[in-house]
């Protein structure tokens, strides 16, 4: 077996190559983003 045969064979197991909704992967990025920036100041770290 080779290398490329090898790559063919692979299975994919997601990730950023993915399609899917674009939109809502951003949003809940920022989502993420906010309520991290809320637990910082509600721990006082800020």
């Amino acid at each position: 077996m080779t290398a490329q045969t090898a790559t063919v064979t692979r299975t994919r197991t997601g990730g950023p190559e993915t399609d899917g909704p674009k939109i809502l992967e951003h949003a809940l990025g920022w989502v993420l983003v906010a309520v991290f920036a809320m637990l910082v100041t509600q721990l006082g770290l800020l």
